[in-house]
């Protein structure tokens, strides 16, 4: 028995325009100019076109409009719809839907992800910004002055935002090894602070969360290589041997910073446990000081009738003096082999 054909209901509203940040058609590479959304089918219809549509926080509306101009697969809608989708790449008939994630700083040196959703076919190119992501205006017009790479289809267009959006990840790299560079003089530090371990874990975080949005690049790119002929000509296709060495690289750089990350945190808690044995064997020293005269005063409060030293003139000061040259002695001991 077939599969029953699946199909989502979207409600009829009004579109957001706001939502459109450029829908362009281009024929042999050159401009043509700006279309409406109605208008993308009958450019389609013409030799020679493609049309480049950029959309920022789609709803489902939007997302239902472009579905009937392009004709693409309801699956991949669904997942447009909502952002939060692991990066990858999945090929639905005559077209492919890729997810890639984004990455910039934020003032406090943090990292702020965000997601590109593309659809890319034969004769078309939507990308669909969720969340904090650079506009791709500067890769359009940088496109655009390379008619003859445009010429080539939307799979020119989709090697250069790729680009653009795997070099974005380079000051991403940069900014972190700045603070694991910082955390490890703090970890050195003489003015050993607590919350430079919550700093070590929320650089882990940051890393393991870049790890997972660099890692799927390189297969992503592997396949945009080898298949989808269709989509990527043959003389297309080692551009993205470009994107792949650039995000290899980013890759072995969030590995190297994991590993080197990962030996601070042992650094730092073995530096600690250091300076708790430190502090341990101060307590000890003064403890062994303080146990000579603990020791001669209880002595002399035991109830012994017959005390010989008693009756010694000098017994006071000579218990003093003895006191005084033993604890004297034991702290210069303790503290020539590092006790005190």
């Amino acid at each position: 028995m077939e599969n029953p054909q699946l199909n989502f209901v979207f409600p009829e509203t009004s579109i957001n325009p706001s939502m459109v940040m450029n829908c362009i058609a281009y024929k042999h590479g050159k401009r043509l100019g700006t279309i409406t959304l109605e208008a993308i089918s009958d450019v389609l219809a013409e030799d020679g076109t493609f049309v480049w549509l950029g959309l920022r926080e789609a709803d489902k509306a939007l997302l239902a409009k472009i579905q009937k101009e392009f004709d693409l697969h309801e699956l991949a809608i669904e997942d447009a719809c909502s952002a939060h989708q692991r990066p990858k790449l999945e090929e639905y008939g005559d077209s492919l839907f890729l997810v890639l994630q984004t990455a910039q700083l934020t003032e406090d040196s943090g990292v702020a992800f965000g997601e590109t959703h593309l659809f890319v076919g034969a004769r078309f190119l939507v990308s669909v910004r969720h969340s904090s992501s650079l506009s791709y205006a500067k890769v359009r017009e940088r496109c655009e002055h390379m008619p003859e790479q445009l010429n080539k289809g939307p799979g020119f267009a989709l090697y250069a935002l790729m680009d653009f959006i795997v070099d974005h990840y380079l000051p991403v790299v940069q900014g972190l090894e700045q603070r694991l560079d910082q955390l490890e003089s703090d970890i050195f530090d003489k003015d050993f602070r607590n919350e430079t371990f919550a700093q070590l874990y929320e650089l882990k975080r940051d890393l393991l969360l870049l790890r997972g949005a660099t890692l799927p690049w390189l297969d992503i790119c592997s396949e945009l290589m080898r298949f989808h002929t269709h989509i990527i000509p043959k003389d297309t296709r080692f551009y993205f041997r470009d994107v792949h060495d650039h995000a290899q690289r980013i890759h072995q750089a969030v590995e190297g910073m994991r590993e080197m990350l990962n030996d601070a945190m042992q650094v730092h808690l073995t530096m600690a446990t250091v300076r708790q044995n430190e502090v341990v064997k101060r307590l000890a020293g003064w403890g062994a000081i303080l146990a000579v005269p603990t020791m001669v005063f209880s002595l002399y409060g035991m109830n012994f009738k017959h005390m010989p030293e008693l009756d010694w003139r000098y017994a006071y000061p000579a218990t003093l003096g003895i006191v005084i040259v033993g604890c004297i002695w034991l702290h210069r001991r303790l503290k020539s082999i590092g006790w005190l």
